[in-house]
């Protein structure tokens, strides 16, 4: 709306920074310009003088030494895991779930300890710099609650197995829940619910066209864990005569709407067929490198046009959930794969933390870039401190450079989760308190309840 006495347009408010590195269009720094916001969007991306001449703002954000970027995307976790970070390091794959992970899940795991355990990961999401997570585990639905009120946007995969688990048990459960689930949430414009099949090896055959048929007719997102490591390829091979990912194509489930994380083991016939069905993959570097599982081969997919997303998994495999630091990680490894140096480079890497984050979520007309029209999903990082001297290039020093305690300003929807370094919507000494009580019975005796 006008106002008649300086024909400004009233705002709810603009952010003035030093940098703003909006996405699209690609490659572009802007400098000393405004980002300007209203009822929760994205109205405009103009210099600071010029928006001082257009808008009156009901608040003004005034960031002289920082960069502002679109919302990072964490396309893959198990927040609640958080709770078992450091439980069971430097332990094969194979060895850290059957001995270690899902014998404390089946222990401790209930709706208590995943809305804990989804807190403290927001927590430490929004910390640096994640406006948006997907996460696949137990008790979704305390999750769905609990970034609703933390204001955190979240796409909750519920869990799928062919077996009883903590939340369900079996497929007509899980699917009874699930689908209640996004009932619940449909008319949310923060929580997004589809189908998370934990993995080829854990769901049958009938069960995953189930999910096929469903997410195709409500056009809902699917996220599995697929060709993780050698020997899930190898037992499949020998068991199936299919490669894991031939299996779910004629199954029916690889499509546009498909996630498919890890990815540490592909062939070229793997990657034809991802492009040819459209469906993203999750890249997992950091928890992939601690369980030596493989390297997804981001630069040979990226090349052959496949969108590649980036996730940090569970904070029990990380041990962390920093995205900037994973980011950083990617685009290392991308290079020492590839033997490229060229590969991944910063602006890329930056896409792939934000717009192919949410291309892969579905979201990509919502979220991913700071265009006008969006929603105001945006991260601010300072640059004025010693270890960031000199800034050459604000992207180069965003993707190599240690920066996610830099991360000063969060919002999401227009609303401030993030705020001088200080958490808006969740109190971190509540977390701290509940987290070190779980710690302390999980480590006590087994038969502590």
């Amino acid at each position: 709306m006008s106002n008649p006495q300086n024909n400004k347009q009233a705002v709810d408010f603009l952010i003035n920074a030093r940098w703003i590195i909006p996405i699209v269009p690609a490659g572009r720094i802007f400098e000393d310009c405004a980002l300007v916001v209203n009822q929760d969007t994205i109205v405009a991306l103009v210099p600071q003088a010029e928006a001082a001449k257009r808008y009156e703002a009901n608040d003004s954000v005034d960031l002289p030494n920082h960069v502002l970027i679109p919302g990072l995307i964490n396309a893959h976790g198990h927040a609640a895991m958080s709770l078992f970070r450091g439980f069971a390091d430097d332990t094969p794959l194979q060895q850290w779930l059957e001995n270690h992970i899902w014998p404390a899940e089946a222990q401790w795991v209930d709706a208590t300890f995943v809305k804990d355990g989804a807190e403290l990961a927001m927590a430490e999401m929004i910390r640096t710099g994640t406006t948006c997570f997907s996460d696949m585990y137990f008790f979704p639905e305390q999750t769905a609650h609990a970034a609703q009120q933390a204001g955190m946007r979240a796409q909750l995969t519920f869990p799928i197995f062919n077996f009883p688990s903590a939340w369900g048990q079996g497929p007509e459960d899980y699917f009874a829940k699930g689908l209640a689930l996004q009932d619940d949430f449909r008319s949310s414009d923060l929580v997004r619910v589809g189908f998370g099949p934990h993995a080829p090896y854990t769901v049958a055959d009938d069960v995953l066209k189930r999910i096929a048929v469903l997410a195709e007719e409500m056009q809902a997102p699917i996220q599995i864990h697929l060709h993780e490591t050698a020997l899930e390829v190898e037992e499949a091979v020998k068991t199936t005569g299919k490669r894991p990912i031939e299996r779910l194509h004629e199954l029916g489930l690889l499509s546009p709407l498909t996630q498919c994380v890890h990815m540490t083991q592909l062939i070229d016939d793997d990657i034809t067929l991802l492009k040819r069905t459209g469906a993203h993959v999750v890249h997992c570097p950091e928890s992939n490198l601690k369980l030596a599982s493989g390297f997804c081969p981001v630069g040979k997919l990226q090349d052959a046009g496949v969108n590649v997303a980036l996730g940090t998994d569970g904070a029990a495999s990380n041990n962390d959930l920093d995205l900037l630091g994973e980011l950083r990680t990617a685009a290392l490894l991308a290079k020492g794969v590839s033997g490229n140096a060229s590969t991944l480079d910063a602006h890329s890497a930056l896409r792939m933390v934000t717009l192919d984050g949410a291309r892969a979520m579905g979201l990509e007309s919502r979220i991913g870039s700071l265009e006008v029209g969006k929603a105001a999903d945006i991260t601010a990082v300072a640059l004025d401190e010693v270890t960031a001297q000199p800034v050459y290039n604000p992207a180069s020093q965003l993707v190599y450079s240690n920066s996610s305690h830099r991360v000063s300003h969060v919002w999401v929807n227009g609303k401030c989760l993030l705020q001088d370094g200080q958490l808006q919507t969740l109190n971190p000494h509540e977390l701290v308190s509940k987290a070190q009580r779980w710690g302390a019975k999980i480590s006590g005796p087994k038969d502590q309840a």
